[in-house]
């Protein structure tokens, strides 16, 4: 399956052909439509029939392999036969929501240089989780140095780097709870120029200028060294 979001985060749709369905959903030769994974959620939209008619996608999730894409449809909804042509759409304003977050939370990471235990986007909200040690963390001065951060207008690039360069360089991986994306000896990577570099599977804007105005909207103690960090959008 050829994951168009993974080139291009800002593509809304593309044409498709139906591949194969089963119990958990309709499988495409290419899709626009991101799984859930990493934090982030999984896309929902439509799928365009080219006869007419329109099949609500309410999920998608990971199947049986590192491009394989599950697109759950809408309960009661009969699935399209294989070899049938649809346009995979995206509800585009939800991803674009999910895009800026999971940007801003690659910041947070460069404004709380710690260990990130878990984490979690939502939409127009999300959270990391750290292992904080002895850092002190000020809701007011984590929340000023991030929107100067996203003020800066950084260009935001994905990447790949070789797995072999990832092993020599463990601090790369600031995610301990989650496995690097890899494929065939490469690992996906994304630079914020001068702030952050990691590795990630998942979408994000291009500038952190795109982002808009966000606020930490509480510190939670998760145990004796772990603090949950959580992120709104200031104007939403």
């Amino acid at each position: 399956m050829q994951l168009v979001f993974r080139d291009d985060a800002y593509a809304k749709s593309c044409a498709a052909t139906v591949v194969a369905v089963d119990g958990r959903g309709v499988r495409l030769d290419r899709t626009v439509f991101y799984p859930t994974g990493g934090g982030q959620p999984g896309d929902s939209g439509l799928l365009r029939l080219a006869g007419g008619g329109t099949l609500a996608v309410t999920d998608a999730i990971k199947g049986d392999g590192p491009d394989d894409v599950i697109h759950v449809l809408a309960e009661g909804m009969a699935p399209p036969a294989p070899g049938t042509a649809v346009t995979a759409e995206i509800d585009w304003a939800r991803r674009h929501r999910h895009m800026r977050m999971h940007t801003a939370l690659h910041l947070l990471c460069a404004v709380v240089p710690r260990g990130v235990t878990g984490g979690q986007i939502g939409d127009g909200k999300g959270r990391l989780d750290f292992d904080i040690q002895d850092t002190v963390l000020d809701k007011e001065a984590i929340t000023a140095e991030l929107n100067a951060r996203i003020a800066a207008d950084r260009p935001v690039t994905p990447s790949t780097i070789a797995e072999a360069e990832l092993a020599a360089n463990p601090e790369l991986v600031r995610t301990m709870s989650v496995k690097p994306p890899s494929s065939i000896g490469e690992v996906r990577v994304i630079e914020i120029e001068g702030v952050d570099l990691q590795p990630c599977g998942g979408t994000h804007v291009r500038r952190t200028g795109e982002i808009g105005r966000v606020v930490v909207t509480k510190i939670e103690n998760k145990g004796k060294r772990n603090r949950r960090v959580n992120l709104a959008f200031a104007e939403e």
